[in-house]
């Protein structure tokens, strides 16, 4: 409204313009969609389906999809990754081009290494151009954000989790961004009934996650009502303990 009243003072310099800071806004997140383990495995599945004339389009996104499950990657660090950024050995992923150009390493299990070797395999079958991406499209280039989230939208609504849509929509439900809202809030819960301080170990999944403050990755505990919950269960049993009750 004020930048409007700026360009109708321009018109007329009787209009009024509000000052700066009069109304006092708050970003508010949406609360995010947290999968199942069921639903995840059946995303995976049904993305390894996808048709495609040399089947490397469900290899790539069954693996993907798979990856940003269970790392929490976001979307652009997922596609940017270079084959030389993969170290199998060492079962690490180097994330050369993270949010505002951060780089870091992501330790990984050996089950995910495993799992790249197997894609890394098949897809230079499928290819045997030598390229740079990791990842790559049917076409033998790298993945857009905007192909993986179609091809995401396409899987959620085969199995139901967004409605049909026609002419190719992507339609309204969860998103491919809600796996790494998944994994956060699955690692935090793990803590609690691990019986772990959530205080110590977050400036860990903060740094995992590429989070460059803590406060984003504490928004989760109350996002989320089962985590809330665990939370303030967490806080009255410090209380106590300190009352000696």
């Amino acid at each position: 409204m004020r930048v409007f009243a700026i360009w109708l003072q321009g018109i007329d310099p009787k209009h009024e313009v509000p000052p700066s800071g009069l109304i006092v806004g708050k970003l508010r997140r949406p609360r995010p969609f947290i999968y199942t383990k069921d639903q995840i495995a059946e995303i995976i599945t049904t993305a390894s389906l996808l048709p495609s004339s040399y089947g490397l389009r469900g290899l790539t996104c069954s693996t993907l999809f798979g990856l940003i499950a269970v790392t929490g990657l976001r979307i652009s660090e997922a596609i940017s990754i270079d084959d030389r950024d993969v170290d199998l050995d060492k079962v690490v992923l180097t994330i050369q081009r993270g949010k505002n150009g951060k780089s870091r390493l992501l330790p990984i299990s050996e089950s995910v290494a495993e799992r790249l070797n197997i894609y890394r395999c098949e897809r230079n079958r499928l290819n045997s151009r030598t390229l740079e991406p990791f990842f790559q499209s049917e076409k033998g280039i790298r993945p857009t954000d905007c192909g993986i989230r179609y091809n995401f939208a396409q899987v959620c609504q085969q199995i139901g989790l967004r409605e049909p849509e026609r002419f190719k929509k992507h339609g309204r439900g969860p998103r491919i961004r809600n796996l790494r809202h998944t994994f956060a809030v699955r690692t935090i819960i793990n803590w609690y009934r691990r019986g772990l301080d959530p205080d110590r170990e977050m400036t860990k999944l903060s740094t995992y996650l590429g989070h460059s403050n803590p406060e984003h990755t504490y928004w989760y505990i109350e996002a989320v009502p089962e985590l809330l919950q665990l939370a303030s269960e967490r806080a009255a049993q410090s209380l106590n303990h300190r009352e000696g009750r």
